[in-house]
């Protein structure tokens, strides 16, 4: 089959001829439909976020049509729609048998630790698999194994209540899925905030009031607009030392922080004017949760959440089309989210 594979730090993925995936008894084997590019892909290309070896196949958002099962399979059938939870774990271990699967000490993440979907084929267990209904497209459906499911799972960190006030720093598919979860939550005003004009358009069709941080200072105008006071919720989703010290600044009295986006430079806090004075909360949220994951399908399959925009645009499983988007996460240029249609 084909897949296009990591080779090396800095280096373009390459198409290569791979053999067809071998399933044990547990697994299913899936015909990759869709395979939504994340900016972590582009982490994980420059080095920033090291994967576990090379040659190794990119992709962690992946929905598509099972082929084949394993003799110890229940609950899955041959042709069933699915997406896949891109957490492989060992399901015994404290965290696993807690709900906090993404600290498994032998966890791995699909297209980081292990093959993912840049492919025509994955092999994953069975337990992975996520029931994806008719009426959502596979594209869509892939983009919701990370970027709506990261933004859930960051709200659900932040503890996210009716009558809450959010602001949202970065408007492509994470941003936009945290924007209108962020509604169907119930909070009275969204606040988004991006350098991107068809961004921040899209954010405001969702709901959310657009701030434009290459024209305006994000900090004073949120302030501004809740008559000084700061949001009780701020997610930054991009992963900059500016952006996410905005995100902190931007927070009023007992506002709660939810960092998501990768980086590898430091934070600097100002303890006591940013954090304690104020009795502000600062927050990591990694990954999500399986158990996450039924309910926000459900968000999409009743349209509480509209995935019909995320999706940019589609490429089929070419090297050069892949990497020049990759390119584009990297200059934090690209659309709200790009999908590999093999």
């Amino acid at each position: 089959m084909k897949a296009v594979r990591f080779t090396g730090i800095k280096r373009p993925l390459e198409l290569q001829e791979v053999p067809l995936p071998k399933i044990y008894e547990r697994e299913i084997l899936v015909k990759v439909k869709a395979a939504g590019i994340c900016h972590s892909d582009a982490h994980y290309r420059a080095g920033i976020s090291p994967v576990s070896y090379a040659p190794l196949t990119f992709g962690h958002e992946v929905a598509g049509v099972v082929e084949k099962i394993g003799s110890q399979v229940t609950g899955v059938s041959i042709g069933d729609r699915v997406c896949l939870h891109y957490l492989i774990t060992c399901g015994d271990c404290y965290y696993c048998s807690t709900g906090n699967e993404q600290f498994c000490p032998n966890g791995k993440m699909l297209g980081h630790h292990t093959d993912g979907g840049y492919a025509e084929y994955i092999a994953v267990p069975a337990r992975n698999a996520v029931p994806l209904p008719a009426e959502i497209p596979f594209e869509q459906g892939a983009t919701l194994m990370c970027a709506s499911a990261t933004a859930y799972h960051a709200l659900l960190k932040g503890r996210m209540n009716p009558g809450d006030t959010v602001a949202v720093f970065g408007a492509g598919g994470l941003g936009q899925s945290a924007i209108q979860l962020a509604k169907a939550f119930g909070a009275v005003q969204v606040y988004a905030v991006d350098i991107h004009e068809e961004k921040l358009a899209l954010a405001s069709q969702y709901g959310a009031v657009p701030i434009n941080g290459k024209i305006s200072d994000a900090v004073k105008e949120i302030k501004a607009r809740t008559h000084s006071r700061g949001v009780d919720v701020a997610v930054e989703m991009i992963g900059l030392p500016e952006t996410q010290k905005q995100a902190l600044q931007s927070a009023g009295p007992l506002g709660r922080v939810v960092l998501v986006g990768l980086s590898d430079k430091n934070l600097s806090v100002h303890t006591y004017s940013e954090i304690l004075g104020s009795e502000v909360e600062l927050i990591g949220s990694n990954d999500h949760l399986l158990q996450e994951l039924p309910k926000l399908i459900q968000f999409a399959a009743t349209n509480m959440l509209d995935t019909s925009k995320i999706v940019s645009r589609t490429i089929p499983l070419d090297a050069g089309a892949i990497n020049e988007t990759l390119d584009a996460l990297e200059k934090f240029n690209a659309g709200v989210r790009t999908v590999i249609v093999p």
